[in-house]
């Protein structure tokens, strides 16, 4: 619906220009500025006047009333009717025509609705890297987090244009990682995953919930742990063969859980690969002057900006820093994919480190502010408070997705409906809406606040849910079943006379996809599309309360304005990694 709005951007500008020849100000101002009213009865599209009142030495009120005496109604035939409400004019358009041209654009087949247009010849090309796990342990509620975010805003980059290059860093080397080792080399017996019978990555984390237990009263283990890091460092063949061992086992069930969650990465970068380099980039930075070598030999970086500091980029014995690593790997991103842009997602605890990151790429014109961006989240809790992985109470990811599907199991099977279904599909359906649940409800809240996260209420099916989103589908699905008018897109629908309060404001929310979409991918921010869904799928039950499509009088119309909210919610799910149902 951009073009209805281009039109009243230009009705604005030539109603300014008949009450001022001095302002100056284009239609994308304009546009820009027009915002959508909270209720149908504010209208449709409302353009606030508070910044001009500088301009004119006038109250904005006044202003609203001089630039809607100039404007005509009847300019467009979309406006039905204008009003002012203090600083605001209000715009009322014609519901019939609005929706006309909104079934046009849905149903355009060469381009999806809501796409948003690029003028660049070639697509640009993003990377985005996440989740970024430790090998010492599995994936926990906070890494789902962080990939339902990834993987989202990989999604509503690729919808925007953009060609999006999904990447993972594995720190799978450290003291962390030793710590593990460690353990498994005291109480490990020469245990494996299989004769276990437990999940690889899950095996491994065991290891290092069992040293941080037992080094509290055996401190002999820090000392164990720091000689097999050393011996690590110098290539001793022995410790090589079980860094290598226990590595393979957590990546092998880093794997599964991705596959499950629905992640799939086109490239893994191993820490264990890059500790080492960065280190002459730091050294032709020293050359440059950009960065000083004290008289112990350490490396540093004293920055002008208040905020960052002084940094050091090299030890005084020569060894790399976390963020030597990053330098290089930043330039190695750069070099192999030819990057226009580079996202990291990480924890918000992160955020002074990609400051610093990104002011030293600068510096080293390995790229600019323009070309990188972090994407900070804030932690997920549970209701019994912060987790912490080193006393193992972190909730694993594995462990969360069973038992929030077991929850909507006994859900399903409540259900008289679902009596018939058999095992296989109860499992099937079950996971899917597990997923939905727990994706939702990491991306509806905005991503730099703080989650907690309870399994029980993320499955109501009443609620602002995935599970919520997933059963609105499903409602509007079935009503397509029961009509099988299958020529309804093609044919169109008999004209409407007049439209049901419940069909406006549909009309309405379907129009602001596009929007929504323009918004959430300028901001890398998907809560902006869950929570539309959520109001989506709202107004869409109300219709469906209020509006019978079968055997109406505007069953053709309805039938397709149920069509024309399936292809947007379907699209909205999509965009948040989640697999919509046609059967609850």
């Amino acid at each position: 619906m951009e073009n209805t709005k281009q039109e009243i951007s230009e009705t604005i500008k030539k109603a300014i220009s008949e009450i001022s020849k001095e302002i100056k100000i284009n239609k994308k101002e304009i546009k820009d500025i027009i915002e959508i009213p909270p209720s149908l009865d504010m209208g449709d599209y409302s353009f606030p006047c508070f910044f001009l009142s500088k301009k004119l030495k006038k109250s904005p009120d006044k202003i609203a009333l001089d630039i809607r005496k100039n404007i005509d109604p009847d300019s467009k035939e979309i406006i039905k009717d204008i009003q002012t409400s203090g600083p605001y004019i209000n715009f009322i358009l014609d519901k019939r025509i609005m929706v006309t041209r909104l079934f046009k654009e849905i149903f355009n087949d060469k381009k999806e609705f809501g796409q948003i247009k690029t003028n660049k010849e070639k697509k640009p090309k993003t990377m985005v890297e996440f989740p970024s796990p430790n090998t010492n342990k599995p994936l926990h509620l906070g890494h789902l987090r962080n990939m339902a975010i990834g993987e989202s805003v990989s999604r509503i980059k690729e919808f925007a244009g953009e060609k999006v290059i999904r990447t993972n860093l594995n720190n799978d080397r450290g003291i962390h990682i030793c710590q593990s080792m460690a353990a498994y080399k005291l109480y490990g017996k020469n245990k494996t995953p299989s004769k276990t019978k437990k999940k690889a990555d899950h095996f491994v984390g065991d290891y290092y919930v069992l040293f941080k237990k037992n080094s509290k009263k055996d401190k002999s283990l820090e000392k164990e742990a720091q000689e097999i890091l050393q011996k690590y460092e110098k290539g001793e063949e022995k410790t090589i063969k079980l860094w290598k061992k226990m590595n393979k086992w957590a990546l092998e069930g880093f794997k599964k859980t991705y596959e499950k969650f629905g992640i799939k990465h086109d490239k893994e970068y191993f820490e264990s690969n890059l500790y080492e380099k960065g280190k002459d980039i730091v050294k032709e930075g020293v050359k440059k002057g950009l960065f000083e070598k004290k008289e112990n030999g350490a490396v540093i970086v004293n920055f002008s900006e208040k905020d960052l500091g002084e940094k050091y980029l090299l030890r005084k014995d020569g060894t790399s820093l976390y963020i030597t690593q990053d330098i290089y790997l930043a330039k190695k991103k750069f070099e192999e994919y030819d990057l226009d842009r580079s996202v990291y997602v990480t924890g918000d605890e992160q955020k002074y480190h990609f400051k610093v990151l990104f002011k030293l790429l600068e510096m080293l014109e390995i790229s600019n502010k323009n070309q990188m961006e972090h994407l900070a989240y804030g932690m997920v809790e549970l209701p019994e408070g912060k987790m912490k992985s080193r006393e193992g109470t972190v909730v694993d990811a594995d462990d969360l997705i069973k038992e929030t599907q077991e929850l909507v199991k006994k859900e399903l099977k409540s259900r008289p409906e679902n009596k018939e279904i058999s095992q296989k599909e109860i499992e099937q359906r079950s996971l899917k809406i597990a997923l939905a649940s727990i994706k939702y409800i990491l991306l509806k809240i905005d991503i730099n606040k703080t989650i907690t996260f309870d399994p029980k209420k993320s499955i109501d099916f009443e609620g602002n849910t995935g599970s919520y989103l997933l059963y609105t589908y499903a409602r509007a699905s079935s009503i397509l079943r029961k009509t099988k008018n299958n020529f309804i897109k093609k044919r169109g629908y008999k004209p409407v006379k007049e439209l049901e309060k419940q069909e406006k404001e549909l009309i309405k929310k379907l129009s602001q996809f596009e929007k929504t979409i323009y918004k959430s991918h300028k901001e890398s921010n998907p809560s902006l599309i869950a929570n539309y869904s959520f109001e989506l799928s709202k107004i869409f039950n109300e219709f469906y309360h209020s509006c019978p499509v079968m055997k109406s009088e505007k069953q053709e119309f309805r039938e397709k304005l149920v069509r024309a909210f399936i292809r947007i919610m379907k699209n909205s799910l999509n965009l948040m990694g989640i697999e919509p149902l046609e059967k609850m």
